[in-house]
């Protein structure tokens, strides 16, 4: 079964690409900063009784060269059945697509990285049939980045450093250099980081110390990421809206911000008559109430449907 925090894991490889430079630098390879990218379906089964998949499956257009396929798995521990997979995924990605191939395990521990690493044989009575050599990532070969600046600059390498690092007697020192740093940057980009660490660092110690730097409360946890970025969205416009009118005001501008935020989000039309009473509220319970709602509603009206005492 695929976890919100697996997904997590190999997600932030096709939302933010500029994290392949770098992590190939480490691994002493060569990729040009431009480089076209594209996502290709993870889907490797054959026929029906067997279902395989990787995690995230990407086609590298260097700017220097031939294309090839990067094949990406996350591994949070040893698994001695993955030895035939990945070599499976080697053979029949090169033969479906004509490309040569690239296997990248991302690994949270040195031991799992290790093993990971290979190489992995496979033959008989003294044969190698085909010997599978991942590239593996993990704490050994990934930096430890606590300077702010080079948090700014790779932003997306230092979110899966910080992973890799989790255990580390370095992980608060890596972590509060990420949060220093990501209010600094472009939402879009800081949105996304804060909630990768938050998902894939969990309920560990680093994932209590990452909450206790970000200091916000999700009305969406797990994995409600657009009504969560929503919600933040207009919890941050209501409050810069709302400071000079005292915290409660504020708040309520807030909460009332985040409602509308996710009905826009997810294109429900929104009448002046209900905009007005949604703006217009005051009462963080109700206002609570139809945030909601707005995730599941299919007209803004519904928001008013039972949520008022009756008569």
């Amino acid at each position: 079964m695929v976890t919100s925090a697996h997904e997590g894991l190999h997600r932030i490889f096709q939302e933010r690409p500029e994290i392949l430079t770098p992590v190939f630098e480490v691994l002493g390879i060569a990729l040009p900063e431009k480089a076209t990218l594209d996502a290709i379906t993870p889907d490797v089964t054959e026929n029906k009784p067997l279902e395989r998949r990787i995690d995230t499956l990407l086609r590298v257009g260097p700017s220097d060269g031939q294309d090839f396929l990067l094949a990406i798995e996350a591994q949070r521990a040893r698994d001695e059945r993955k030895e035939a997979s990945w070599a499976y995924y080697v053979a029949y990605l090169q033969s479906k697509y004509g490309l040569p191939l690239l296997l990248l395990v991302v690994c949270e521990d040195a031991a799992t990285a290790k093993w990971a690493s290979g190489p992995f044989a496979c033959g008989a009575r003294g044969w190698t049939a085909q010997r599978t050599y991942p590239l593996a990532v993990g704490p050994d070969n990934l930096p430890v980045i606590t300077d702010r600046r080079t948090v700014e600059r790779k932003p997306a390498l230092a979110a899966l450093a910080a992973l890799a690092h989790a255990r580390s007697t370095h992980i608060d020192a890596i972590l509060e250099a990420l949060g220093d740093a990501l209010p600094q940057m472009p939402k879009e980009t800081a949105d996304y980081v804060y909630e990768f660490l938050e998902v894939n660092l969990g309920n560990t110690p680093a994932g209590d110390k990452w909450r206790d730097i970000v200091s916000f409360v999700s009305y969406f946890p797990g994995r409600g990421t657009v009504r969560e970025t929503a919600y933040l969205e207009g919890v941050a416009k209501g409050e810069a809206q709302g400071e000079s009118r005292g915290e409660a005001r504020g708040e309520a501008r807030g909460e009332a911000k985040g409602v509308l935020r996710v009905l826009e989000v997810r294109g429900i039309p929104v009448s002046d008559v209900a905009r007005e009473r949604i703006t217009g509220c005051t009462d963080l319970d109700r206002l609570g109430d139809w945030l909601e709602r707005a995730g599941t509603v299919a007209r803004a009206e519904e928001l008013f449907e039972e949520s008022e005492p009756p008569s």
